[in-house]
C-alpha cells in the first residue's frame, strides 16, 4: 500500500485496527489533570492525560465518534475498548516526539504536502464550484457529436502571434460559411494530427470529457452550425456540431476477452481470432457465458467474476467496445466476437440505465472539476474576496515602471533579482503589508525559464497576475487554522497519523520484514500454527468431452508426459483438454472434493459441459506449512507480537490516567 494511503487510512481509521491491544496492568503512576481555568474545567473537563498532555472530553468525544459513526453514547464497552486504543495511539505519538521525528527535513517536507492538499476545498468560491457542478451535471443529459479544426497558438504568445491565428481561424470559418466542406477543410488545415483521418471528427462526447471552453462551446452551438474561434490551450478552434441527443446513460457489460498484442504474430492473431470464435459457437451452444468467461477469459482481473466490467458511459471505452455494446438491444444479449486493440471481445449486457441522480453524481463531479481547468473560476472568485477583505491596493505606476525596465534575460531564463534591489518600490499592498518590486522580482527568477519568441515584458505582465494570486491564495492559507478549527483538527490528526505511520514502520511492520533471524526464531516457537491439512497430490484433465478424455487416459496409461498429452489433443482446438496439476486442500476444487482420495485416476465427471477426470498421485498427510508456504500468515503474526510487546513497553515507560469521573459521564447520559 502506497505510504500516503496507508496513512490516510490510519489517520481515520487508526484506533479500529484489528491488532489485539493489551490493557493497562501494572501503570499506576499518579498523574495531576490540569485545566486553564475553572471554567474550562466545567465546560469541557479533562478526560484523559497522557505522558503530561491532557486531552478534554469534547476532543476525545470527537475523534470517538468520528471513527465510530454507528455508535451509541451509551456504549460503555465501545467506550471504554476506544479509551484503550487511544491511550496507545497518543503513547506512540509521544514516543515519536520522544525520538524527534517530528523535527526531521523528511517529516516537515511531508506535512507540508499533506497541508496542500487538504486546503484545497477551503481555497476556492464554494458557491462558484456548485454552480459548476450543476452545470456540469445538466450537461452529462446530453450527448454531443461535433468536429472541430484546430490552429495551434500557445497561452503565452506574443499579441501578434495570437492575433495571427485568430485570423486565420476566421479566414476559415468564412470559407466554411460559404460552403465549404468541413471535414475536407479539416484535413487541409487542422492542426490536430488526428483530423487527416477522421475529417475533424470526435464522435460523441458529454460534460466533463473536453476542456472547459470547448466543451461550452459545443453545448452552446446548434447542430448543424459553427462556432466563432474558441480559445483553448491549445490554441483556436472552430467546432462543427453535427448531432445532440438525449445522453445513452451508463451501461454494465460482462466480456469474454482472447487478448491480441500488435506485434503478435499473423499465426498468433489467427490463433486468437479462432479460439474467440470458438468460444462464441460454445456460447451459441446453450452454455453459460459466466462458465466461459471463468474458464477462458483472458481478462485475469475479471474473469472470476464472470467477465463483469465496470459501469461506464459515453467515451469511456475504446470506441469499437462502445458501440458494439450500446448496441445490444436488450439485458442479456451479447456479441459476436469483436476486435479492439487489445484483443478480441464476445460482449454482453447486464443491465444499462440513465445517468445516476444529481446527490449520488455530486462528489464524482466535485473531484473532476477540481482536476478541470474550470476550477480556476473558483479560484479567481476567491482571489477577487480576499482582495476585498483584505484592503488590496495597486501601485499601477510602480508595476508599469518596473517591467518596463527589464532587460532580455527574463525571457533568456537567467534574471537576476538583485537588480530589483536597487530601486525597491510597492507593487501592492495586501492584509497591511507591503509587496514590493523586489518580491515580484524573486517570484520571476523562482518562476522563470527559458522563453522564444516572447519578451521578458509580455511575460512580465502575465507572470505579474500569478504573482497577485499567489499572494492572495498563501495569505488565505495561513489563516486557514484560526478561520477553521475543523481545519486545525484534521491537520494534527494528520501531523499524528504521519508520525504513527513512520515510529510503527520502523517498531513493527518493516522490522518484521527486514528482521528474518526474529521472524524464523517466531516461526520455529509457533510452527504448530501454520498446518496443512490432509491434502492430495493430483492432475485435474478438463475434457471437451468423453473422447477426448478417453484418449487422454490412453495417452497417461503410455507414460506420456501432460505437455505431451496436451500438445496431442490441442492440435485441432485450443479448448479441447486443459490441465492443472498441484496440491490441493478440502474446498480449493469442487473436482477433488467429489472424488475419492486413494491413488489412480477416477471416474469420468460430467459437470459445467466438460468431461472431467482426476489423477491422483498421493495423499499427504497434515503436517506444518514452511516458513515459504505461509510466510504472508507469520509475518503479520510476528507484527502483531511486536506491537503488542512493544505497547507494554510504552505502558511503562510513560504515565497515564483516565478521569473515570468524567469518562462515566460519556454512557452514562
Amino acid at each position: 500500500m502506497n505510504k500516503r494511503l496507508l496513512c490516510a487510512v490510519l489517520i481515520t481509521g487508526m484506533f479500529l485496527n484489528a491488532w489485539a491491544q493489551p490493557k493497562n496492568q501494572k501503570n499506576t503512576k499518579a498523574v495531576k489533570t490540569t485545566t486553564t481555568t475553572e471554567n474550562s474545567m466545567v465546560n469541557d473537563p479533562v478526560l484523559v492525560t497522557i505522558a503530561g498532555m491532557s486531552v478534554t472530553k469534547s476532543e476525545f468525544e470527537r475523534v470517538y465518534y468520528k471513527n465510530n459513526n454507528k455508535a451509541t453514547a451509551d456504549d460503555e464497552k465501545s467506550i471504554r475498548d476506544y479509551m484503550e486504543l487511544f491511550i496507545n495511539y497518543k503513547l506512540k505519538v509521544k514516543e515519536a516526539e520522544a525520538l524527534k521525528m517530528d523535527t526531521s527535513k523528511a517529516f516537515t517536507d511531508e506535512l507540508v504536502g499533506y497541508r496542500k492538499q487538504l486546503a484545497q476545498p477551503y481555497l476556492t468560491d464554494q458557491n462558484v464550484n456548485d454552480n459548476l457542478i450543476r452545470e456540469a451535471y445538466d450537461r452529462l443529459q446530453k450527448d454531443v457529436r461535433a468536429s472541430h479544426i484546430l490552429i495551434k497558438v500557445s497561452q503565452d504568445a506574443l499579441p501578434k502571434d495570437t492575433l495571427a491565428a485568430y485570423n486565420r481561424t476566421m479566414k476559415i470559418r468564412e470559407r466554411l460559411m460559404k460552403g465549404a466542406d468541413f471535414a475536407t477543410m479539416a484535413r487541409d488545415s487542422s492542426e490536430d494530427p488526428s483530423a487527416k483521418e477522421n475529417g475533424g471528427d470526435l464522435g460523441y462526447f458529454t460534460g466533463l470529457q473536453m476542456v472547459y471552453p470547448f466543451e461550452t462551446a459545443a453545448y452552446n452551438t446548434k447542430p448543424g452550425q459553427i462556432s466563432m474561434p474558441v480559445r483553448t490551450r491549445f490554441g483556436y478552434h472552430l467546432i462543427k456540431v453535427a448531432d445532440v441527443r438525449n445522453a445513452v446513460g451508463e451501461i454494465q457489460t460482462a466480456h469474454i476477452m482472447i487478448r491480441l498484442n500488435v506485434n503478435d504474430s499473423d499465426s498468433a492473431k489467427n490463433e486468437a481470432k479462432r479460439k474467440a470464435f470458438e468460444i462464441y459457437s460454445k456460447l451459441k451452444a446453450g452454455e453459460k457465458f459466466e462458465d466461459l468467461a471463468k474458464q477462458y477469459s483472458e481478462d485475469k482481473g475479471t474473469a472470476m467474476n464472470g467477465g463483469v466490467l465496470p459501469w461506464f458511459g459515453t467515451g469511456k471505452m475504446v470506441p469499437e467496445f462502445e458501440r458494439a455494446a450500446f448496441a445490444l438491444a436488450k439485458d442479456g444479449d451479447y456479441t459476436e466476437p469483436v476486435q479492439t486493440p487489445y484483443g478480441w471481445h464476445i460482449i454482453k449486457r447486464l443491465e444499462k440505465r440513465g445517468i445516476p441522480s444529481f446527490e449520488d453524481k455530486k462528489n464524482e463531479i466535485k473531484n473532476q472539476i477540481m482536476r478541470d481547468s474550470r476550477s480556476e473560476l473558483g479560484k479567481a472568485s476567491l482571489v477577487a474576496r480576499i482582495k476585498s477583505e483584505n484592503g488590496f491596493k495597486e501601485n499601477i505606476a510602480a508595476k508599469d515602471e518596473f517591467i518596463k525596465s527589464l532587460d532580455s534575460t527574463l525571457a533568456n531564463g537567467t534574471f537576476n533579482d538583485s537588480v530589483a534591489l536597487k530601486k525597491n518600490k510597492t507593487l501592492f499592498t495586501l492584509g497591511g503589508k507591503n509587496y514590493t518590486t523586489f518580491d515580484f522580482a524573486e517570484f520571476l527568477a523562482k518562476h522563470q525559464t527559458k522563453r522564444t519568441g516572447i519578451s521578458s515584458q509580455a511575460i512580465a505582465h502575465s507572470q505579474y497576475d500569478h504573482f497577485v494570486d499567489e499572494t492572495s491564495i498563501n495569505l488565505e492559507e495561513s489563516m486557514l487554522d484560526k478561520k477553521y478549527p475543523e481545519f486545525h483538527s484534521l491537520m494534527n490528526e494528520y501531523r499524528d497519523g504521519i508520525l504513527l505511520f513512520d515510529l510503527t514502520d520502523k517498531m513493527v511492520w518493516s522490522k518484521a520484514v527486514k528482521d528474518t533471524t526474529g521472524l524464523e526464531n517466531f516461526y520455529e516457537k509457533n510452527k504448530n500454527n501454520y498446518m496443512w491439512g490432509e491434502r492430495l497430490d493430483a492432475v485435474i484433465y478438463s475434457c471437451k468431452n468423453s473422447d477426448v478424455a478417453s484418449q487422454a487416459r490412453k495417452l497417461i496409461k503410455k507414460k506420456k508426459s501432460d505437455s505431451e498429452i496436451a500438445a496431442t489433443l490441442n492440435k485441432d482446438s485450443s479448448l479441447n483438454i486443459n490441465i492443472k496439476d498441484g496440491k490441493f486442500s478440502k474446498g480449493d476444487n469442487e473436482y477433488i472434493d467429489e472424488i475419492a482420495w486413494v491413488p489412480g485416476l477416477c471416474n469420468d465427471i460430467t459437470k459445467n459441459n466438460q468431461v472431467v477426470f482426476v489423477k491422483v498421485n498421493t495423499k499427504l498427510d497434515p503436517q506444518a506449512k514452511k516458513l515459504d508456504e505461509a510466510r504472508g500468515l507469520i509475518t503479520a503474526d510476528y507484527q502483531n507480537f511486536l506491537e503488542k510487546t512493544w505497547i507494554n513497553e510504552l505502558r511503562s515507560k510513560y504515565s497515564f490516567k483516565v478521569n473515570e469521573d468524567v469518562l462515566k459521564t460519556l454512557f452514562q447520559k
